[in-house]
């Protein structure tokens, strides 16, 4: 455990440095200085339209910056977004889920995504529905699932891979008090492993 750990907090570091991010004649991003050391879970809060989400989105490798750089897990967004992407799980602000797939199958296909083999795929599946609350209704199609199960489902899917960084843009929002309070639990899990959390 111990050797995973360190393992997890040499990749777990975000850090940007004079990120610029224009759209038309709105500065969506003005300069962003930014360091979150590996271990840590940073909440990054501020009004609706300042630039949150462009933000994890350029952490994400989904928008590319106009000026500055950003790096996760040591690794480059715009130079090696391809290994980049190996380092975090990402639930966004709206659920990214399959909903013609059942909660199970997307899981699995995570898994399966992450080269995680069948059978680690399907175990770790079966953890996460567990951990979720999501048993009852794992063979379900998720077209049938409430607005909360579908963020429940997404945020179990950030997780599949057990990556050292979690980016999770408004995780709470959907949730039920009790799933709040189980977040937070999830949240002072992923902390204790080592894992970055950036919400």
């Amino acid at each position: 455990m111990a050797a995973q750990q360190e393992t997890i907090c040499e990749n777990a570091s975000i850090e940007i440095s004079g990120i610029k991010k224009r759209f038309g004649s709105v500065q969506a991003l003005n300069g962003i200085d930014l360091n979150v050391k590996p271990g840590l879970i940073f909440a990054l809060l501020g009004p609706n339209g300042s630039g949150k989400t462009t933000l994890v989105r350029i952490l994400t490798t989904l928008l590319q910056p106009d000026e500055g750089y950003a790096r996760i897990g040591g690794y480059d967004v715009v130079k090696q977004p391809a290994i980049a992407r190996t380092v975090f799980g990402l639930a966004g602000q709206y659920p990214a889920v399959d909903e013609n797939l059942s909660g199970k199958e997307n899981l699995e296909m995570i898994g399966r995504l992450y080269h995680l083999g069948k059978d680690n795929s399907r175990e770790r599946a079966k953890k996460l529905l567990q951990d979720f609350d999501l048993t009852d209704a794992e063979k379900r199609r998720v077209k049938t699932y409430s607005g909360g199960m579908r963020r429940r489902l997404d945020l179990a899917a950030a997780l599949v891979a057990s990556p050292p960084i979690l980016l999770l843009d408004e995780p709470t929002s959907g949730l039920d008090p009790l799933m709040q309070r189980e977040f937070l639990a999830l949240a002072a899990e992923a902390r204790a492993d080592g894992r970055t959390m950036f919400l």
